[in-house]
This record gives structure tokens, C-alpha cells and sequence, in this order.
């Protein structure tokens, strides 16, 4: 009895295999540089706390852009030609139509968004060159350097959206979130360390120690709690009797989740407010007044700053918005109800329970937005000194979210396997018990 079984988890722990093989790769490339950076420079960059507007960037990318390595730009180009393709699929007729085509229209998108990838990563590697160039983190400047750079940080972008594919495809979980998840978790043993010493040294007190603590699980319980959270509407399906007439039949819940867009409004604010502070900084060395404004607009998008947190949570709020209405489509749900003669109570089929619907989806996604933000922002907001500033900002805030929601999702997947594979095997069993009953017969 235990050969079927094995047999069963076969393939899961070949997809596990893979993933942990496509991690360790992933962790090989953060420490490979660039080549013309001067890695020392830009390390006691990172360590001075002057690049404190690239942190949560850093984090997303697993120490890459501290290293100056060939990953440096992560997944965020990928992520933002993710978004923008997603956006013009529901506005662009033409990409609209290929949406509807299933299979082979999304394959079309897929190569689409590759390309817009490339764009991206081409102009964020561009911007990040000259701004080193500038600050001089560099053995060598000129356009030799700029050329090298993108190419460089562009083929470490394109690299990190094909292995992201390849874990999708071939491992277990989102390829993207699952590289997302593993930079922010080599962080923890030496975030875990550095707490630990900051305690010892008196740098934190104990009471302190175990507020944060205490912060750190009340959050985590949130977000478990938001999460797994929903709004179930009852959904009523007709039993058609004789003469025309029509009763209650079967009865089932339709379950909206509260924070429908999970992690994307953060990830995405996250990559837009780098960008812009790219942009700042890069505009910053300008001489004149024009390069003092630019310059204390970046230096406004740094932790703590009020310029920060308003964007960063505006951001996460419109995202959410824009994501929700972009990928759940009531009208559509609302004929699919009405073709498979089910109903909402109250709600005439059609238009008035898609009317419905949104109105409902309007107030989870308000409520789920504002907890996002929320969760986002709460190391910034609680602002309890540097050193524990620093691992809240690890332990908290996005960072907490991302890993929750990541890990939560991995389970789920993993246990959707046992089970289909479980399925499968019960049908086999049933099918030859039944061929096995007609032969005797």
C-alpha cells in the first residue's frame, strides 16, 4: 500500500526539488557584481544608512542592489510590464480580443509582456548606471561604463523573469512571489542576530524588545486573519417544476475574499516609488536649482518622511482599487449566474445582481486597501528608534505581508496537489474495482 502513495508524491517532490534548485541558483546570481562597480563604495553606502530610500527595494531583490550585482533590478521590471499589459488587455481592443482567445491569445499577452520587460529593464538599468556613475560608485565612468551597466542589470532583469517562469512552470507556487518570498527571508537569521546583539548591547531596551515583539505577532495575526477572511453571498438556484412554474432549489455561497488583490498594490507601490526616486536622484545632478529641488524631492521619499508614507499609501489604495475591478468582472459573473439559473435573493438576474456585486466589492476592497496600507506603513508609524526601526522594518510592514501571504499561498498549493493526486488515485482504484466487477460478471 505504500508504493501507491509514493508513486503519488512523486511529482511533488520532484516540483520541490526544483524549486529549492532554482532558489539556490537565484541566490549564486545576487553575488555576482557588475562589472566597474565599486562594490566597497557602494556597501558603505548601504551600511551608512544613505541609501535608505532603496531599502525595501534591496530587501525585494535579496541583497542584490547592496552587492551591486548582475540581479540588482529583481523582478521589478517584469512586475510592471505585468501590470501595464493587464491594464491595456482591458482597454485596447485589440489586446482585449486576445484575452477572449484563451490559450493561444494569453501565450500572445505572455510574449507581449517579455518584450515590454526588456523596455523596462533596459531604461531602470540605464537610470541606475548613471546614477551610480554620478555618485562616483564607479572604477571607470564614461560610456563605457553606461553601455556595460545596462546591458548588464537588463540581461540580470530578463534572467530573473525567466527563472520565475521556469519555477511557475515547473516548481511549486508563483515563480515571481516565490522569488520575492526568498529575498526577503535570507534576511531574517541575520535580522533575528542583529536583535539579538542590538538587546545585549543596550542599544534596545528590553521593554522595547518585547513591544516589537509583540507588534510582530499582532501583525502576523492580521494578516492570517485578513487573509482567510470572507464575504460569502448566497447564491439560490432554481428547481424548474411543471407548467412553467419555478421554486428554491439548491443553495450555495459565492466567497469574495476581503484583500482580493493580496500583494500586488504593494509590490507594484513599491516599484513605483523606486522608480520615481531613481528618477529624483538621477535629476538631482543637475546643477542649479533645478538639481536641489529634484534632490530633496528623492531625499522626501526616504523612510519616515511624510512625502513617503502619503504616496506609498495612496498608491496601495489606488492599486487595489484598479487590480480588484481589473481581474474580477461582475457583469461577467452576474451572466454566468443568470445562464446557469442561479440567483441572488432580492436581486433581479443580470444587471441588477452585477450592480450588486460591485457595490459589494467597492466596500471589501476599501476596507482591504486601507489594512494593506496599514500593515505597509505600520514600521514607519510606530517609528521606535533606528535599530528597532530597522527590524520592524524587516519583521513588519511589507516585508511581513509579502512572506505571510507567500507562504499561505505555497501551502495551499501543496495541498491542492496531495489532494488532486489523492483524487486521481481513488478514480483509478474505482475504475478497476468496476472493470474487475463486469469481468466476473
Amino acid at each position: 500500500m505504500a508504493k501507491p502513495a509514493s508513486n503519488s508524491h512523486k511529482e511533488l517532490i520532484s516540483r520541490l526539488w526544483y524549486l529549492v534548485f532554482a532558489l539556490i541558483i537565484y541566490r549564486i546570481g545576487v553575488h555576482i557584481p557588475v562589472p566597474g562597480v565599486d562594490h566597497e563604495k557602494v556597501r558603505q553606502l548601504f551600511d551608512s544608512g544613505d541609501g535608505s530610500i532603496f531599502q525595501l527595494f534591496n530587501m525585494f531583490s535579496g541583497g542584490a542592489l547592496s552587492n551591486a550585482s548582475l540581479l540588482a533590478l529583481g523582478v521589478a521590471p517584469y512586475i510592471s510590464a505585468s501590470i501595464v499589459l493587464q491594464l491595456f488587455t482591458h482597454m485596447y481592443p485589440p489586446l482585449k480580443e486576445l484575452r477572449q482567445q484563451g490559450s493561444s491569445g494569453q501565450k500572445k499577452i505572455s510574449q507581449y509582456t517579455r518584450y515590454l520587460a526588456l523596455v523596462f529593464a533596459l531604461v531602470q538599468g540605464f537610470a541606475i548606471s548613471r546614477m551610480v556613475m554620478a555618485q562616483g560608485l564607479t572604477l571607470f565612468s564614461g560610456q563605457a561604463f553606461l553601455i556595460t551597466g545596462t546591458i548588464c542589470l537588463a540581461t540580470g532583469a530578463l534572467f530573473m523573469m525567466w527563472l520565475g517562469e521556469q519555477i511557475t512552470e515547473r516548481g511549486i507556487g508563483n515563480g515571481v512571489s516565490m522569488l520575492i518570498f526568498a529575498g526577503i527571508a535570507v534576511h531574517i537569521p541575520a535580522g533575528i542576530a542583529n536583535l539579538v546583539s542590538q538587546t545585549k548591547d543596550g542599544n534596545i531596551s528590553f521593554l522595547g524588545f518585547f513591544l516589537m515583539l509583540f507588534i510582530i505577532v499582532a501583525l502576523f495575526g492580521l494578516i492570517v486573519f485578513v487573509e482567510r477572511a470572507q464575504r460569502q453571498i448566497a447564491i439560490h438556484y432554481a428547481k424548474r417544476q411543471g407548467m412553467g412554474m419555478q421554486t428554491m432549489g439548491q443553495r450555495s455561497h459565492l466567497p469574495l475574499k476581503i484583500n482580493m488583490a493580496g500583494v500586488i498594490p504593494a509590490i507594484f507601490a513599491s516599484a513605483i516609488i523606486t522608480l520615481l526616486v531613481s528618477l529624483f536622484a538621477l535629476l538631482g545632478n543637475i546643477s542649479g536649482a533645478v538639481g536641489r529641488y529634484f534632490a530633496d524631492l528623492a531625499h522626501g521619499f526616504s523612510q519616515g518622511n511624510w512625502l513617503y508614507i502619503a504616496t506609498f499609501s495612496l498608491l496601495i489604495i489606488l492599486f487595489s482599487f484598479f487590480y480588484t475591478a481589473m481581474m474580477f468582472e461582475n457583469r461577467e459573473l452576474a451572466d454566468n449566474l443568470k445562464k446557469s439559473n442561479a440567483f441572488i435573493q432580492g436581486f433581479r438576474p443580470g444587471r441588477q445582481t452585477a450592480e450588486y456585486l460591485d457595490m459589494v466589492q467597492e466596500r471589501l476592497t476599501l476596507v482591504g486597501a486601507i489594512y494593506v496600507a496599514f500593515v505597509c506603513i505600520m514600521p514607519t508609524l510606530m517609528n521606535l528608534g533606528s535599530a528597532s526601526g530597522q527590524a520592524l522594518f524587516l519583521f513588519g510592514g511589507t516585508s511581513l505581508l509579502i512572506a505571510v501571504v507567500v507562504a499561505m499561498d505555497f501551502v495551499s498549493q501543496v495541498q491542492s496537489h496531495i489532494m488532486s493526486k489523492q483524487y486521481e488515485s481513488l478514480m483509478k482504484k474505482a475504475n478497476l474495482s468496476g472493470l474487475g466487477g463486469q469481468s466476473l460478471r
